[in-house]
């Protein structure tokens, strides 16, 4: 049996996807005699905020799923954790991408005075957006349910009254 969500494969698969497109993108950009402009680093700190917002919303679903919750759980609440953690593990995955391929490229032509100053900002973007998406990777696993165990018994009863 399959689990259902998002897996880390298919994470990556996202952010390769995603850098490669990037990268060739950049590449005609830069081609076209025009350079790569500096983020903003107000994004690195945007992904700091949205990573602990993921793993606080779905915190209270990971106690109520091992037993330590003190309140009950809405569904709907539950539900919409694990919704946003999914948005943020493929946000994460694909924003990795787009600045990674920055990266690689402003790495490339480091012998420019404006990509030397701006590594560290791809960089900075590149890993922010790596953990944006390994939050949204775990906030998933805590809003996890598992499937009730389907015993020998069960399906033979069930078999019986078909």
């Amino acid at each position: 049996m399959t689990r259902a969500g998002l897996t880390q494969g298919r994470v990556a698969s996202v952010a390769l996807v995603v850098g490669g497109i990037s990268a060739i993108g950049w590449t005609l950009w830069q081609r076209s005699g025009r350079l790569i402009p500096a983020p903003p680093l107000l994004g690195a700190v945007l992904f700091a905020l949205l990573v602990v917002f993921v793993l606080v919303l779905a915190w209270p679903v990971r106690n109520h799923l091992q037993g330590r919750a003190r309140r009950v759980l809405d569904p709907l609440r539950a539900a919409r954790a694990l919704v946003f953690a999914q948005a943020a593990a493929l946000t994460g995955a694909a924003l990795t991408g787009w600045y990674a391929a920055q990266l690689a490229l402003a790495v490339a032509e480091r012998d420019l005075t404006v990509y030397r100053e701006a590594i560290w900002r791809f960089a900075a973007l590149t890993v922010g957006a790596m953990l944006l998406a390994g939050a949204g990777l775990l906030a998933q696993s805590w809003c996890r349910v598992e499937p009730p165990d389907d015993s020998a018994e069960d399906r033979s009863r069930r078999g019986s009254n078909s």
